[in-house]
């Protein structure tokens, strides 16, 4: 069955931060929740978690209501800090996991392998004051997961990564998705999302812009996006002046276009050959999660931003 969010909406005060919103999450799968900062991404995130109530509508988990769902099925890793600065790693994480039901053994054994895997072990005596803001991230991750629950809320888990640790915990994402667990979450970095979910919402002010599996998102907001290279012309100038074109960048291996719905795209090549241009790259692309983003919400949200309280 899954999560199921029916018509909620959610107020405070006299802003209303969600409005009449509902998505379904099915259980096994990797979910993207995509918005700007102050969408209301994080208020629907600790809805979900009974952290706050909706004003109107229910959110049920397997048929229950997740109020009536055990806490250590849930693991949350919110945007801002949980952590305790002054306790040292291994003491905040086995106390953690300990209060999620973990014996101290089972407990140990986990984090053993979790911080061995995360390649962090040699920090394991350090204070969380003391570590980097990546690696501080990745014990927020481990706090969320060692007690194995079987639903993960992430709220921008990529935040603060490099290249190389967002890999590794794109890893663990995907180890946690084989192991059956369902994962919802938030980020600005959307080449993950076309990575790794297979169905997403993009809300803006509260309400959903559009959601779907990511293959049907593209197709939904399908355009005519045109990538051509000529051996002989590079620069193809004359894209500019042709009826229904609009070229939107030029690199040295293509340029890229975007063309009307309703011209045919073979029209590019008729006039590349009018032109005697050499063909050595044409073809039709879909439109990138990042495109829709920005189509359906406006403006690009950058990953480092910080959300209000009430996003």
């Amino acid at each position: 069955m899954g999560l199921i969010v029916e018509h909620i909406s959610k107020s405070f005060a006299q802003f209303q931060a969600i409005k009449d919103l509902s998505m379904e999450v099915k259980e096994g799968t990797i979910f993207g929740f995509l918005g700007a900062n102050g969408a209301g991404k994080t208020t629907t995130m600790r809805m979900i978690l009974d952290i706050f109530r909706p004003d109107t509508g229910q959110i049920t988990w397997n048929g229950r209501p997740v109020h009536e769902v055990p806490r250590r099925e849930w693991g949350y890793l919110p945007e801002e800090r949980g952590l305790y600065p002054k306790m040292t790693v291994e003491e905040q994480l086995l106390f953690l996991a300990r209060l999620n039901g973990l014996s101290k053994q089972a407990a140990k054994t986990t984090l053993d392998e979790w911080l061995e895997r995360f390649q962090i072990n040699a920090n394991r005596k350090k204070r969380v004051e003391e570590l980097s803001k990546g690696n501080q991230q990745k014990v927020q991750f481990l706090a969320a997961v060692l007690h194995n629950p079987n639903i993960l809320i992430m709220d921008e888990p990529f935040s603060g990564l490099d290249p190389v640790n967002a890999n590794v915990l794109k890893e663990a994402f995907l180890e946690m998705h084989r192991r059956g667990k369902t994962i919802i979450f938030s980020t600005h970095q959307l080449e993950q999302v076309e990575e790794m979910c297979e169905d997403i919402v993009i809300i803006n002010k509260g309400e959903i812009v559009t959601h779907g599996s990511v293959q049907d998102v593209k197709r939904q907001h399908g355009r005519n996006i045109v990538r051509l290279k000529l051996e002989n012309d590079p620069e193809a100038l004359w894209l500019d002046t042709l009826a229904g074109v609009h070229v939107t960048k030029r690199r040295q291996d293509y340029i890229e276009m975007d063309i009307q719905a309703n011209l045919n795209p073979n029209a590019i090549v008729e006039a590349a050959l009018r032109h005697n241009g050499i063909i050595v790259r044409f073809e039709l692309v879909a439109p990138s999660l990042t495109d829709i983003f920005i189509e359906t919400v406006g403006k690009i949200a950058l990953p480092d931003a910080v959300s209000t309280v009430s996003a």
